[in-house]
């Protein structure tokens, strides 16, 4: 519907209009709720991504520590040839779950053997042992920390489009409707009373022709 044209000024046209008011009205609540429930989600899952994020650095300092050790006792071609030739034994699986009406995925890693390192020792020291462990160990809260991020960047941008159509209906569609209804309204008003004061002098000429 363009806004932008003349209003037919009819009984019908204002039943529309006034039913367009009252389904603009609810969705404006259902939006609204909507924002509210997105809003709760962003704000919970800012408090976990920050829980996540600061179970990570420490660790990745660790883990950054015993790799640089790894490379200066036994050199990078044999760290990275350790690296290329080790078979994962981490999986990461993607869920999709729902927020609102929002898609946002879970990840869960498992280990394939948890029994034995995946490479041989002959040529590793315990700094590559210990760089493994920490990785296998610090890899689920990375994961969790990830899925925080993304999910929290999900939410917000429909919470952006969420707010850009209330703003709509609330600033530009809502009062236009109403503008037009009492542009209507008055419209009516004003023509009953030019047919009351019609009537009434037709009733004048008619008594006076008694």
């Amino acid at each position: 519907m363009s806004f932008g044209q003349n209003v037919a000024a009819t009984k019908i046209e204002l039943l529309k209009y006034k039913k367009s008011t009252q389904v603009a009205v609810m969705v404006q609540q259902i939006l609204d709720d909507k924002r509210k429930v997105l809003l709760k989600n962003i704000e919970e899952m800012i408090q976990e991504a920050s829980k996540a994020r600061g179970g990570i650095w420490e660790p990745l300092q660790d883990i950054y520590k015993s790799v640089n050790e790894a490379y200066l006792a036994l050199g990078t071609n044999t760290v990275d040839s350790v690296a290329e030739s080790t078979p994962p034994v981490m999986e990461v699986e993607v869920h999709v779950r729902r927020v609102v009406d929002v898609k946002i995925p879970a990840l869960s890693v498992t280990e394939k053997d948890t029994k034995s390192m995946p490479y041989g020792f002959a040529d590793t020291n315990s700094s590559i042992d210990r760089a493994a462990k920490q990785i296998k160990e610090l890899l689920p809260k990375i994961c969790k920390a990830a899925e925080y991020e993304n999910s929290i960047f999900s939410l917000a941008k429909a919470l952006e489009k969420t707010q850009k159509l209330l703003n709509a209906l609330e600033n530009v569609i809502i009062p236009q409707y109403q503008q037009k209804i009492r542009f209507i309204l008055s419209t009516l008003e004003e023509r009953e009373r030019e047919e009351f004061a019609k009537l009434k002098k037709v009733k004048a000429k008619m008594e006076s022709r008694k």
